[in-house]
């Protein structure tokens, strides 16, 4: 979440960036319901500090007549509180749900551009492969393989979802367990088995909510998630605690199966395993300081 101070003091520059960014979030509403919320707090402190020093002074007063007038003030003072903080409830409430609206900031060394045809190749690694014959997309050549059931996934559950079987299902296996192995034994990450399903609140932390709520499944009885990657429970694993800057950096991989319902991605790679509701993937998050996240 942007810090609401900088929404305030530079509310052109988060502008611009939604304008770079091709989307819209409420700053003007955020402005005003941030102005609402703090004249009403200046006026219910200044009308606790106003009570609190009369309290002190009416046991002192002779005059009963006098005594009995400042009670009297101090109880609508005491209304009045009740009202003012009656009326903040709500306009808190609608401030920090219009905050979570606002994206990130874009990093100023993104490429600004209306889709991904104005993406900017930063490097090449290796020689693009040709061949003496015209490859097949993955979902015929897993067919063709017995690797991949395509049939028995829709029969099973419905649209965008497959059954791996085979090579198929033993080759996501080793891929998992070599990258994993990898990350622990050559780059000091720790292998973290987090729950699939989590908390509200851990998916407003990672952004997923409110913005992608379509996306995901969840139990409402409960009200937990059904992971859409293992970022989710692992990037919340410290949440709410301080970590002592000598902890740093602290490295973790993580497996999951993942959950998505793939709703905004309507009409697009319909064909094939790449937009199903569910899959595996390996996960790896650092928690690090700030001046060495890039």
């Amino acid at each position: 979440m942007i810090d609401l101070t900088f929404i305030r003091e530079h509310p052109d520059v988060v502008r611009q960036a939604l304008v770079d960014l091709n989307t819209t979030a409420p700053i003007d509403e955020i402005l005003d319901l941030d102005e609402r919320r703090r004249s009403a707090l200046a006026e219910i402190e200044g009308l606790r500090a106003r009570r609190n020093s009369v309290s002190k002074e009416i046991p002192t007063i002779k005059d009963k007549a006098e005594k009995q007038r400042l009670i009297d003030e101090m109880r609508a003072v005491g209304d009045r509180i009740k009202e003012l903080e009656g009326t903040l409830q709500p306009v808190q409430e609608r401030l920090d749900q219009a905050l979570l609206e606002v994206p990130n900031m874009p990093d100023p060394s993104v490429p600004v551009g209306p889709d991904e045809s104005q993406n900017v190749v930063v490097r090449t690694v290796g020689e693009k492969p040709t061949f003496a014959f015209e490859p097949l997309p993955h979902w015929d050549l897993g067919q063709a393989l017995d690797i991949i059931d395509f049939d028995r996934g829709v029969k099973l559950s419905g649209t965008r979802f497959y059954v791996l079987k085979g090579m198929g299902a033993r080759l996501q296996r080793a891929v998992i367990s070599w990258m994993i192995d990898l990350h622990v034994s050559e780059h000091g990450y720790t292998e973290i088995y987090p729950p699939y399903m989590v908390r509200r609140e851990c998916l407003v932390g990672t952004g997923q909510l409110p913005k992608f709520s379509e996306n995901l499944y969840v139990d409402t009885e409960d009200d937990l998630w059904f992971i859409p990657t293992a970022e989710v429970p692992v990037t919340n694993l410290y949440r709410e605690e301080i970590l002592p800057g000598e902890r740093l950096p602290i490295y973790h991989v993580a497996y999951t199966a993942c959950f998505r319902r793939e709703k905004m991605s309507a009409g697009r790679d319909t064909r094939g395993i790449k937009r199903g509701h569910q899959f595996d993937k390996v996960e790896m998050v650092k928690f690090v300081h700030p001046e060495t996240s890039m």
